[in-house]
């Protein structure tokens, strides 16, 4: 096993070596569930639950899929696959072709344009970001991407605000700001409570 295939294989069993989130595996194996339905599900809280779902995602091992403002997440299982593989030591591990298709099929599972797309293939590796854009548009890209990752109507601590983009880059710090400054969120006055900005308010 190749030097990169071990750190994805510990990144998929860090994504699933917690209770919750392996209860969560299971049940989005089923079908397709919002943030809330799990909460009650699992008698948590939302903040909590996104926490989870956002290892999840950026390990690759959730689809998303939009209805309105509502996000239903489902098991993406040619991720999954992957991290049964490496369980059961398999003799023939993925080639780097396979494993980049792998890698990014939860980009292509998105409803976006295929410049949007381009833009997560040439900034993210196994669900995170490498690196910051510069430019402007490709930033924005970025952050539609991290909004997935929050709920509309829920509201987050800075803590929980920063473990939520941190699993996606460790410049959470520039990533929370730049959320707020473009309006995507709101936050109360003196840093308390963030929340998404409500569609009918992002104009304002």
């Amino acid at each position: 096993m190749e030097s990169e295939q071990y750190e994805e294989c510990l990144m998929l069993l860090k994504a699933v070596a917690d209770e919750s989130r392996l209860r969560m595996v299971g049940l989005m194996s089923e079908r397709a569930y919002t943030v809330s339905e799990m909460a009650n599900v699992f008698n948590l809280t939302e903040p909590t639950v996104s926490h989870h779902v956002s290892k999840l995602h950026a390990a690759g091992l959730l689809r998303l899929r939009m209805e309105g403002n509502q996000r239903f997440y489902s098991i993406n299982e040619k991720r999954l696959a992957t991290l049964k593989a490496y369980v059961n030591g398999i003799e023939k591990l993925p080639t780097r072709a396979e494993k980049a298709k792998l890698d990014t099929a939860w980009i292509e599972a998105l409803e976006w344009s295929e410049a949007d797309k381009k833009v997560l293939r040439d900034y993210t590796a196994n669900g995170k970001l490498t690196q910051l854009p510069v430019k402007t548009a490709k930033f924005l890209v970025v952050l539609k991407w991290l909004l997935t990752k929050f709920e509309p109507g829920t509201h987050y601590t800075e803590k929980q605000v920063n473990a939520i983009l941190g699993s996606a880059h460790e410049d959470f710090a520039t990533l929370r700001r730049s959320m707020v400054d473009y309006g995507y969120m709101r936050r109360e006055r003196g840093g308390g409570d963030y929340w998404l900005t409500p569609e009918d308010e992002k104009s304002s």
